[in-house]
């Protein structure tokens, strides 16, 4: 029996689905539909800003969202530390 006082953590929640039909039903669970919208444009800004094949205003145009948020994306990409879409962009880019 689990320790009903203690929270686990989101990150090791997503650590224990095995794949993705898993992590997306979860998204599911826990996003409402406008949460679960954002983060897919935000992840196609991502990747698009990644593989450096448009321009800002082309990905806006392309994803149907504000420049705005094709810099904050990229700023998270590029300048702030913590590297998260660029730690999995990179390694997806690695995959066969």
């Amino acid at each position: 029996m689990t320790d009903t006082n203690k929270n686990i953590p989101l990150s090791h929640a997503f650590l224990a689905l095995e794949n993705s039909s898993e992590v997306r039903k979860f998204l599911r669970d826990i996003l409402t539909p406008q949460e679960f919208k954002v983060m897919e444009e935000r992840w196609a800004i991502a990747q698009m800003l990644y593989r450096r094949d448009c321009s800002y205003r082309e990905i806006s145009s392309l994803t149907g969202t504000s420049v705005t948020t094709v810099t904050r994306v990229a700023r998270f990409l590029n300048t702030e530390p913590y590297k998260g879409y660029k730690t999995v962009l990179d390694r997806l880019s690695d995959m066969p």
